[in-house]
């Protein structure tokens, strides 16, 4: 899968739209996934090659249109805390809803939709109907500006991985957010996650999350969309969409299923960037999320007071 990012004249738009503070629209809610692979690579907008020391991967998710498709969102706008249909379509080059995809990490098609400060974070699957139109109902706990992520590859000789996106606006009383400070740990549904490594510009890092509760490490992590973890990493600003692939998977006789999952990952650039994992124990699917800086270690900051994360799965 890719990764992907992109600047708009989002609070431009809105206010044009919205007024001072979001008006009333229709409802919104959160997602995330992964793929595994025994090689490991980071795509974005297209290729899905490794990449060297001193290459950048390209960034993914910047454009609604790239290689002759085009992401149609026939949804733009949403209202907070309701539940709506978010319906989108795939188009090709003659405008024609595309129907056939490639089975990639148990999906036809990934859908991410995240907040535009990286606090809300939703990896969906929604359901394709005959003529081509995706839908799922979504929810959103908050207003503002959020991008909306397809990840998906076309049954089509020679096609590439794409990752297109397209600003989604979520109406409501806005309220602003930083984007939280970086940490090594994090807690999610009484589990604790700690990251180890770093991402650097240009460079292969590796990347290792493992996974505890009650104290103990989690030895016994069940494969979710082929793989033991889905990591997916969104750059700070522009939301650059990058999905990491996981090194190894299960059932390849030396992988664990836990408490260690690891990656290899390349930044395209230096800046902030949220990294979101995916992993599914007893049953349930849970996300853990992270802020890094690319070029610095993932050195947790004890004096930062826990920030709220709003995460969540539909399949």
């Amino acid at each position: 899968m890719h990764a992907g990012l992109k600047i708009t004249a989002y609070a431009a738009a809105l206010a044009a739209t919205f007024g001072t503070a979001y008006g009333v629209g229709q409802g919104l809610g959160p997602v995330v996934q992964d793929e595994p692979k025994a090689r490991h690579d980071m795509r974005g907008g297209g290729a899905g090659s490794a990449h060297s020391e001193h290459e950048s991967p390209p960034a993914g998710g910047l454009q609604i249109s790239e290689k002759g498709y085009t992401l149609d969102l026939a949804t733009p706008r949403l209202a907070a805390g309701r539940t709506a249909d978010l319906r989108f379509t795939v188009r090709g080059d003659d405008g024609r809803a595309v129907t056939a995809f490639r089975t990639e990490h148990d999906k036809e098609l990934h859908l991410v939709v995240a907040s535009r400060d990286l606090n809300t974070y939703r990896h969906l699957h929604p359901t394709r109907a005959a003529d081509g139109t995706w839908s799922i109902p979504l929810s959103l706990p908050r207003a503002g500006g959020y991008r909306v992520f397809a990840d998906f590859t076309p049954e089509k000789e020679g096609a590439e991985n794409l990752v297109l996106g397209a600003d989604l606006a979520v109406s409501g009383a806005y309220q602003p957010r930083p984007v939280p400070a970086p940490d090594a740990t994090a807690e999610t549904d009484g589990y604790e996650v700690r990251l180890g490594g770093s991402l650097r510009p240009g460079a292969a890092r590796a990347l290792k999350l493992t996974v505890s509760r009650d104290g103990r490490p989690v030895t016994d992590l069940q494969p979710y969309l082929g793989a033991y973890g889905h990591l997916v990493a969104l750059r700070s600003g522009d939301l650059a969409y990058l999905h990491v692939h996981p090194n190894g998977e299960p059932g390849d006789g030396t992988t664990a299923a836990g408490p260690d999952i690891s990656f290899t990952a390349t930044a395209p650039s230096t800046g902030t960037y949220r990294l979101f994992l995916d992993f599914k124990h007893d049953g349930k699917v849970h996300t853990a999320a992270f802020t890094v800086r690319a070029g610095e270690a993932a050195v947790a900051t004890a004096d930062e007071a826990p920030h709220e994360f709003s995460g969540g799965h539909s399949h």
